[in-house]
């Protein structure tokens, strides 16, 4: 499987998207409420928190860092890397981490190498997943972004086999703010989003609808 950095543009206009077919559409949108279904709260009983950075959204990295410091009972806390291309991109390195709160060091593991794309975030994910046995996690991220990470995900595991429960964690973060490496905002970005899920869709990146069904299936039956 390629991955290769995607040249699917971050910023489309909402008629770009005219020709793609109802269904497809039908099947993000029937994804998408599928897993804002998941209770967030079970995220709170989780093994680990894992985050992929990007897009310069501290807020991504922020609201992990919360969460790992507020609950001692988290095991791990995994922040995968992010893109250097993107002109608002930062290095994960201990002051930086620091700088945003970090405190407990114990259970943090970093991707060293650089995530040119989703896909090779969820790659670093499922192998950490392997590694260091984790039997189930929350991702955090944000809300926009949301659903292609979690299905990137969901694939990466299954490709190794490994089924876990995987609990979202949609930061707090408004809708106008914008995300500093586009300086658009999460309305203007989601039309991109979208196109890109479409685009991560045909290259198998992703979960399909029906490995979804059956994995969602399992996961309310396994609470």
């Amino acid at each position: 499987m390629h991955l290769g950095n995607t040249t699917t543009p971050r910023i489309v206009r909402d008629d770009d998207l005219g020709d793609v077919p109802a269904g497809r559409m039908l099947d993000v949108m029937r994804a998408m409420t599928a897993v804002l279904s998941l209770p967030q709260a079970a995220a709170e009983r989780a093994d680990a928190l894992i985050v992929p950075s990007g897009q310069g959204e501290e807020w991504r990295i922020t609201h992990a860092i919360r969460l790992w410091e507020t609950r001692p009972e988290l095991r791990l806390l995994l922040i995968a890397n992010g893109n250097p291309a993107e002109t608002t991109y930062d290095e994960l390195s201990p002051g930086y981490l620091r700088g945003l709160g970090l405190r407990r060091w114990d259970g943090v593991h970093v991707q060293a190498e650089p995530a040119p794309n989703t896909a090779l975030q969820a790659g670093w994910i499922a192998d950490r997943v392997a590694e260091l046995g984790i039997s189930g996690f929350g991702l955090c991220v944000s809300p926009y972004h949301l659903l292609r990470a979690y299905l990137t995900v969901l694939k990466a595991l299954d490709r190794r086999g490994l089924r876990v429960p995987v609990w979202p964690v949609p930061v707090a973060v408004s809708p106008d703010a914008r995300v500093p490496e586009t300086g658009a905002t999460a309305y203007e970005l989601l039309p991109g989003e979208i196109q890109r899920i479409l685009t991560y869709a045909d290259r198998g990146w992703l979960a399909t609808p029906a490995e979804l069904r059956a994995y969602l299936g399992w996961l309310w039956s396994s609470r």
